[in-house]
């Protein structure tokens, strides 16, 4: 990747440092009192929140079987509803079975799992001091008392104001970066039918098939297109770091060369990965 490398993306999740910070004066220094009794008051609002998922009855998606939907942009516009501006949605077959499969599973489904609910938790805010350690600045993680602290939400104010600094800091040099892949891209002469197609941002690889052609399948239904086949014709393979397969695709970027194209692709998943292709042509379809 050239621009949107993996240093990007990273950047990326770090123009929001601060959200979901909150200052408490108690931050200032290492208090095990003060970190078990807020521990406790999020793992309580953990639970809750998981228990109130629990219970939701699925039933309520029935609902929209003959609910009369009216087009966005007269929403949008605070234009006056005309019948020809509604329609009535009808439910497919196989939606309603898949709901009333659900209603099935919903009422035989055990007790909430509270101490599971407990441990997830638990589990996600020893990730979260990982990840927090690995995305501070040096200088702020060292004003820090109680990275656990710190972890489940609360700082110091001093803190809380080089974390917006810093989030802003990182925000103009991510959509720096960004607007000049933009324009790189728009100076590419690349085919509109390609240009449009080529996207599969949080779609899943399922394939990859290499013979003549390199195929790319993908499960969709993370994803914001119904296109689900890639094939890179006359393939050479530049860069491939790892199996791409059961990764997801995030960005790309596509460039001419001589008799063809070259695209670069980034994917994620248990680690993030790139591929670099020279090939002839680009075919996207729907299988």
């Amino acid at each position: 990747m050239k621009y949107l490398t993996k240093n990007w993306y990273e950047l990326c999740q770090q123009t929001h440092l601060h959200f979901g910070m909150r200052v408490h004066s108690g931050a200032q220094q290492m208090d095990e009192e003060l970190y078990l009794r807020l521990y406790k008051r999020k793992e309580k609002e953990h639970v809750k929140f998981q228990r109130d998922v629990y219970n939701v009855d699925p039933r309520f998606m029935l609902e929209q079987d003959g609910a009369v939907l009216v087009r966005a942009e007269k929403f949008i516009n605070g234009d006056e509803v005309s019948e020809e501006d509604t329609m009535v949605y009808h439910m497919p077959a196989e939606e309603r079975e898949h709901i009333e499969k659900l209603i099935a599973d919903y009422d035989v489904r055990p007790p909430f799992d509270e101490l599971g609910s407990k441990q997830e938790f638990k589990s996600n805010l020893e990730w979260n001091c990982e990840n927090k350690i690995a995305q501070l600045p040096k200088e702020i993680y060292d004003q820090i008392a109680d990275i656990r602290v710190f972890s489940i939400g609360y700082c110091t104010k001093e803190v809380m104001q080089q974390l917006k600094k810093q989030s802003k800091l990182n925000e103009a040099q991510m959509q720096m970066i960004s607007k000049e892949y933009r324009e790189a891209q728009l100076a590419e002469p690349i085919p509109e039918h390609i240009r449009n197609q080529v996207h599969f941002h949080d779609c899943t690889v399922t394939e990859l098939v290499s013979d003549s052609d390199l195929v790319i399948r993908f499960d969709t239904r993370g994803g914001f297109t119904n296109l689900n086949k890639i094939t890179f014709i006359a393939p050479e393979i530049i860069k491939q770091e790892g199996n791409i397969v059961g990764r997801y695709w995030l960005y790309q970027e596509l460039y001419c060369i001589e008799n063809g194209y070259e695209i670069h692709i980034l994917f994620d998943g248990e680690e993030m990965s790139e591929l670099i292709i020279h090939c002839q042509d680009i075919v996207v379809e729907e299988e």
